[in-house]
């Protein structure tokens, strides 16, 4: 780890909690419950403008780091559509006391099985390799633990093919010609990059729809920058992400001096719309 935050591996509890302090410790502010549509370059006042469904406001520099679950990988079958609502990309729609199908073997796919069996499921993790080679420590004895408890029931080297309506619940069929009734599946098997915000935003993608970007995480587009799983073309890691934002932060600073030492068009903007400089 570079930089002064002070992270090591540990549950999705344990790690809001800390970016949560981190916030408010350093008196962040923060805007929950908006939509980004589109980050546009506004070359007249060598700003960023950027568009929401409801408003807009401005910044000097931007740091792409949206993730990829926003638009997860779905399944390449049909889900009928009668059962649909019982199948999930992460545990919004999910209750207690239901028996439930979790589908992946990354760290999402292992903190939702346990999450759902700590809240009373009867849980069922099923990964379609031998082992599993993308969880972190913690996670991984976490797994193992409920699974020698029976509080987790893992299955390995099998994977869903199809899914069917079975009287109102799902019907799961495995590729070794066997079948399972669920209340609930949930698919945790990553996410892909979102190509149209990030084109919007004028970032440039190469072959693969991944953002091109330089050794400081500097896009082509002067002042924004990329970070975290955006820029990743495999599974995504917390810390790798921190220190991308270390290294952006100092080649920032090296670029521009002070954080806030503002051009004249800049401060003559910010002084016209105080609003933004929350």
């Amino acid at each position: 780890m570079e930089g002064n935050i002070p992270f090591k591996d540990g549950t999705k509890e344990t790690t809001i909690e800390l970016f949560d302090k981190l916030l408010q410790n350093e008196k962040i502010h923060t805007i929950y419950n908006i939509e980004i549509e589109a980050v546009v370059r506004d070359e007249e006042n060598e700003l960023f403008k950027i568009e929401t469904g409801t408003k807009s406001f401005h910044a000097k520099s931007i740091i792409v780091a949206i993730g990829k679950m926003g638009k997860p990988n779905k399944p390449s079958y049909k889900i009928p559509l009668s059962i649909k609502k019982l199948v999930n990309f992460n545990l919004d729609s999910c209750t207690k006391g239901e028996n439930i199908l979790v589908v992946g073997g990354g760290n999402s796919a292992a903190e939702y099985a346990y999450d759902l069996a700590d809240d009373g499921n009867t849980t069922t993790l099923i990964y379609r390799k031998p082992t599993f080679t993308r969880l972190n420590p913690e996670n991984q004895k976490i797994l193992d633990e409920y699974s020698a408890s029976k509080k987790l029931n893992i299955i390995m080297a099998k994977d869903v093919v199809s899914l069917d309506d079975e009287n109102g619940k799902v019907k799961a069929n495995l590729d070794d010609d066997t079948s399972q009734i669920y209340d609930r599946v949930v698919y945790a098997i990553g996410g892909t990059t979102p190509v149209d915000f990030l084109k919007k935003c004028g970032i440039v993608l190469d072959d693969n729809n991944q953002p091109i970007y330089d050794e400081h995480n500097r896009t082509a587009v002067a002042c924004m920058y990329v970070a975290g799983d955006i820029s990743s073309k495999s599974g995504g890691s917390i810390a790798i992400a921190l220190n991308q934002a270390y290294n952006i932060i100092n080649s920032y600073l090296r670029r521009n001096g002070k954080m806030y030492s503002y051009t004249d068009k800049v401060k003559e903007f910010f002084e016209k719309h105080p609003e933004d400089v929350k």
